[in-house]
């Protein structure tokens, strides 16, 4: 057994006694310059950025107690994270709370040991944008003993970075005045590492974390290492790999698998791979980690932006770091290729949800995201207050807005996801995991490689809780309703999720009605910031939705009322035009001396008027 398991063991000697983990996060702005470029501000925790890193045990309780210090609400959403009963913790701004209040605080309570959870995963803020400006960091729960042997581990954070603020981008990006809905291009990538819950320093300033080339990863020859990698960005896709070493994947999202070997992962935004490299035993040469931007998903690659950003495995400080090595193509990683270390079959499907992912430009004139031709818009009362307080009637989707599905508890629901948009999309279930059962990269084709069958009756699929759908594929994904509460499903892209790419899944409700019961604080955070809590989406009782935002809607293309009277108007004036014409050809018009005479009258009265100087002289 691995050193760090013993370690691990040790700690927790006492099976099923766990610890309770309490972080205080002050959550306000500071500002900061990790690419070196350009100072700014940023969210930051407790007067500092990044926000700390969280490690926890299998067995733990983590507690926040998160003070919003901004000028806006704002949350925390403990990404992958189950909630098993708490699914008001979830923290999804619209969905399962109303927001933290400026100047009040919020306590996260997430049962690590109760949901069984462990692996590596991330807390982002989910609203107001305040995690494209910097509220994110990376969260390890360690197992006990963990399924794969090792000697030490490494957390890797990936992220963009943008050099203004996510308002000010936002309000760029959903306009007129962008129609065609290209997302903002960061300014820079960004990777940092973490060891036992603390920042490594930079290798030029031991007082300050270490960003990209001033980050370095210090290995010992012969050992193994552990690198939990985490894409922590709005927008982009990155490829990893190291030069001088081999991969091993060893966990996905959470989810221990059997090794798999890599020699590039592609990690799209929110996903998460743990691999094992094996250290050289020649300290001659040090040697570089290369995250690579996906510039494909960009439309327009600025010319002051490096896509490509590097760090160092360093095994003597004085020797000096390989040349590096590019990769001659870059591929997706085929995760649906994973087989986890404990055995879940695939279920046959009981209700299935099928979702085209579309863009278009709406009658507003802004370009929106879609599924089946839907934009979501939140709700006037959160999700889950909705859930809880209709009583019988909350089985009933319609009363939660257009863009919401109701489940039933212990249904086994597939939900195939469909994307006809050009762009490459990452999907993300709050509240479970899913089993990949199907990839499509091209969902019309007859070629069985390109778009293979279904096979039903899997032994064991991968399971994850964000996936890659590329443009023109189609992934289809299952799992099991077990967990009542009020659910999102939407692109991690965070431009995408402001565009309105999303959907609510509300699972058992009555079930939900019976085990979940909010803490009296999160009540009156709502009536502080003027959200209601009961009713319908709308705040209304029974089907009445008047005041829940709908919309913008696709243009409808073709013959509309107002264009046909508008070309009848056209038409009318254009013979008018034409039958003008022809009189003046036939001689109906005024003779050469009345045009003449006509001239000779303007003149008259023209000349008879003051100049503009003697009217000024006038004055004098």
């Amino acid at each position: 057994m691995a050193l760090l398991s013993l370690v691990l063991l040790a700690a927790a000697a006492t099976p099923g006694l766990g610890a309770l983990v309490e972080k205080w996060w002050d959550i306000t702005f500071v500002n900061a310059n990790p690419d070196g470029l350009f100072e700014r501000r940023v969210v930051g925790v407790n007067g500092t950025w990044p926000p700390p890193p969280i490690e926890l045990t299998v067995n733990d309780t983590l507690r926040v107690h998160a003070t919003n210090k901004l000028d806006k609400p704002t949350t925390l959403h403990h990404h992958g994270m189950f909630f098993n009963k708490t699914s008001y913790f979830d923290g999804a701004l619209g969905v399962s709370q109303c927001g933290i209040p400026p100047g009040q605080t919020f306590t996260y309570d997430v049962d690590v040991a109760g949901s069984g959870q462990w692996g590596t995963y991330w807390v982002h803020a989910h609203a107001s944008g305040h995690y494209v400006d910097g509220l994110r960091a990376p969260v390890v729960i360690h197992n006990i003993p963990e399924a794969h042997d090792y000697d030490d581990e490494f957390t890797v954070v990936l992220g963009d970075w943008y050099h203004d603020q996510h308002a000010d981008l936002l309000k760029k990006f959903i306009s007129r005045g962008n129609p065609g809905g290209a997302e903002p291009v960061p300014d820079s990538a960004l990777i940092y590492f973490s060891h036992n819950g603390v920042y490594l320093r930079s290798s030029t300033n031991p007082n300050a974390v270490g960003f990209s080339e001033n980050a370095t990863l210090p290995f010992e020859p012969g050992k193994t290492y552990r690198l939990r990698i985490v894409n922590t960005s709005a927008f982009s896709m990155f490829f990893f790999w190291i030069d001088g070493h081999d991969m091993r994947v060893i966990e996905v999202d959470g989810t221990d698998v059997e090794e798999f070997p890599a020699s590039l992962l592609s990690l799209t935004v929110a996903q998460r791979y743990s691999v094992l490299v094996t250290a050289r035993n020649d300290t001659s040469s040090n040697f570089l980690i290369h995250a690579n931007m996906d510039t494909d998903m960009f439309d327009v690659v600025p010319d002051a932006l490096n896509p490509n950003t590097t760090a160092t495995v360093v095994y003597d400080k004085n020797a000096k770091t390989a040349d590096g090595v590019d990769k001659d193509a870059y591929f997706d990683f085929p995760d649906i290729s994973l087989v986890p270390t404990i055995k879940e079959p695939q279920q046959p499907a009981t209700h299935q949800i099928v979702l085209n992912v579309l863009f278009d430009t709406m009658t507003d004139g802004t370009n929106r995201a879609m599924f089946n031709n839907i934009t979501y818009n939140p709700p006037v009362v959160p999700s889950i207050f909705s859930e809880l307080s209709l009583g019988k009637d909350a089985v009933q989707a319609q009363l939660y807005g257009p863009t919401s599905f109701v489940l039933n508890q212990f249904d086994v629901v597939e939900i195939k996801v469909v994307n006809f948009d050009a762009g490459k999309h990452p999907f993300h279930l709050h509240g479970h995991k899913f089993q990949i059962v199907h990839k499509s990269t091209d969902f019309t084709s007859d070629d069985p490689v390109l778009n293979p069958p279904l096979v039903e009756g899997q032994a064991n699929p991968v399971r994850r809780d964000t996936v890659q759908v590329p443009s023109m594929g189609s992934a289809t994904l299952r799992f099991v309703a077990d967990n009542p509460g009020a659910w999102l499903f939407h692109c991690h892209i965070e431009w995408h999720l402001e565009a309105g790419l999303a959907v609510t899944l509300f699972e058992s409700p009555l079930e939900a009605q019976k085990i979940l019961k909010p803490p009296q604080f999160m009540f009156d955070q709502c009536a502080a910031l003027g959200v209601p809590t009961v009713g319908n989406a709308a705040g209304h009782t029974g089907s009445d939705l008047d005041g829940l935002k709908l919309g913008p809607f696709q243009q409808k293309l073709g013959w509309r009322p107002k264009g046909i009277v508008a070309m009848t108007g056209c038409v009318l004036t254009a013979v008018l035009g034409m039958a003008t014409v022809a009189w003046y050809a036939w001689g109906g018009h005024i003779s050469d001396e009345e045009v003449e005479e006509e001239v000779r009258r303007r003149q008259a009265a023209k000349s008879a008027r003051p100049s503009i100087f003697s009217r000024m002289r006038g004055k004098n």
